[in-house]
């Protein structure tokens, strides 16, 4: 592991298969790459190291263990005969890893490689979108354990979906397939079968070859807009915009475009 990267991590693997790209695979294969205690704390960790320090990142690419599972969503077996107060205390470690993860200013793609149900398929809302393997499937099954969606479920399906098609999703529990995703908005690409990473890739590369800054405040304006009114997104649009003007990556993006040749940027 490049020592520029935080951890090790007992749950995540993180590579770096090309420059400014980071591979992070949930790995717990054993358990369905479930989402226990630990590797709440794994996520937490990583995701506010990479809020203080991007390290050079310019994407990141999010996918699991093996070819069946992306996340089989908590570790019901850690939790079992759990105590009210051990289950919140472990929920409130799962609340601050989600905070981090959709508080993450590198731009991520969830590469969703098999199963991804309850905290998994939140795990892939948290990411900016979604590809998905031919054998994906897809649930939030909380409603049939007892409990709900608390992991930004029913904040960022509703984003992705709609309303009424996220409430059907969340109130049956129903699993749907990987075209299903495609349908209703959930996922940007069915790739062919045994192309996901490569797709993925494929395309956090040409992210992290575009102005890092652009991409970070296209990012932030972006979630903006789901959250404010339609002036006020814009001011934060031209507020975002405005940091761009004084920076060398701007200045680079239109010499080389005169030069004819691809710009070099240094997120500066």
């Amino acid at each position: 592991m490049p020592a520029t990267l935080p951890g090790p991590f007992e749950t995540l693997s993180l590579e770096t298969p090309s420059e400014h790209v980071l591979l992070l695979t949930l790995d717990r294969p054993e358990r369905g790459n479930a989402l226990n205690t630990q590797m709440g704390f794994d996520l937490r960790d990583l995701f506010t190291a990479l809020y203080h320090d991007q390290r050079d990142l310019r994407c990141i690419v999010v996918t699991g263990r093996g070819e069946k599972i992306f996340c089989a969503g908590g570790d019901l077996k850690e939790r079992n005969n759990m105590t009210d107060e051990a289950w919140q205390t472990q929920h409130a470690l799962f609340e601050q890893a989600v905070r981090a993860m959709m508080d993450c200013p590198i731009p991520m793609i969830g590469a969703v490689n098999g199963a991804a149900f309850a905290g998994g398929l939140e795990i892939a809302l948290c990411c900016d979108f979604v590809y998905c393997a031919p054998n994906a499937r897809f649930a939030l099954t909380e409603v049939t354990l007892g409990i709900m969606p608390g992991a930004g479920g029913t904040q960022n399906l509703p984003r992705a979906v709609g309303v009424r098609r996220a409430k059907e999703i969340i109130l049956t529990g129903t699993p749907f397939s990987a075209s299903d995703a495609m349908d209703w908005g959930l996922a940007n690409k069915l790739c062919e079968d045994g192309k996901l990473l490569e797709d993925a890739l494929a395309t956090a590369e040409k992210i992290a070859g575009n102005a890092p800054i652009s991409t970070r405040q296209v990012k932030k304006a972006i979630d903006m807009s789901t959250q404010l009114d339609l002036k006020s997104g814009y001011a934060f649009e031209i507020e975002a915009y405005n940091r761009m003007v004084p920076t060398e990556d701007r200045l680079e993006g239109v010499r080389a475009f005169n030069e004819k040749r691809k710009a070099q940027f240094k997120g500066k």
